[in-house]
């Protein structure tokens, strides 16, 4: 009856929803789904979060992912985020994968967040690397033993950004 295989079920919780009839003021903070149908007016933290498409949102968002089929007034920040054709966003949006529907109105700029950067070099030159062994950008360090000379004879560095 009470087993250990439950743990993983009861691990996934069920979203939480404002619904359509619905106007909530103040600060969202969820760790697993929200669902916007109403009208929320605060900040939303949370990892997955749904604004359908009669949805509004005005405040900051931070989520791992976003699905945008109504209105947010704000700067979303995200992993993931997928715009619908009905969505209609005023604000900046960050991310690191971004899908956008024809038909989608967005006023503010798009954003990466910050990735990795990696340099090649020379093979006889040892530079510190990322889990996956890339080489990373680095500037050099006060006391590294290299002088100020050797810098300007170096040559240029090919810089590849990562995701691009």
């Amino acid at each position: 009856m009470f087993s250990k295989g439950n743990k993983a079920a009861s691990r996934r919780s069920t979203p939480s929803i404002i619904g359509g009839d619905c106007t909530f003021t103040g600060d969202v903070l969820s760790e697993g789904e929200v669902q916007i149908d109403g009208r929320l007016e605060g900040d939303v933290r949370c990892r997955i979060l749904v604004i359908g498409e009669q949805g509004s949102v005005t405040g900051e968002i931070s989520a791992e992912n976003v699905s945008v089929l109504g209105s947010v007034t704000g700067q979303i920040t995200a992993q993931t985020v997928v715009l619908a054709r009905t969505a209609r966003i005023l604000g900046d949006i960050t991310h690191d994968s971004l899908s956008v529907e024809v038909g989608a109105y967005v006023e503010g700029r798009f954003n990466r967040l910050p990735s990795e950067t990696v340099v090649t070099a020379p093979a006889d030159e040892e530079l510190p690397r990322n889990a996956s062994g890339q080489a990373l950008l680095s500037s050099p360090k006060d006391g590294d033993g290299g002088s100020a000379g050797e810098a300007d004879h170096a040559p240029p560095a090919k810089v590849v950004l990562l995701g691009s």
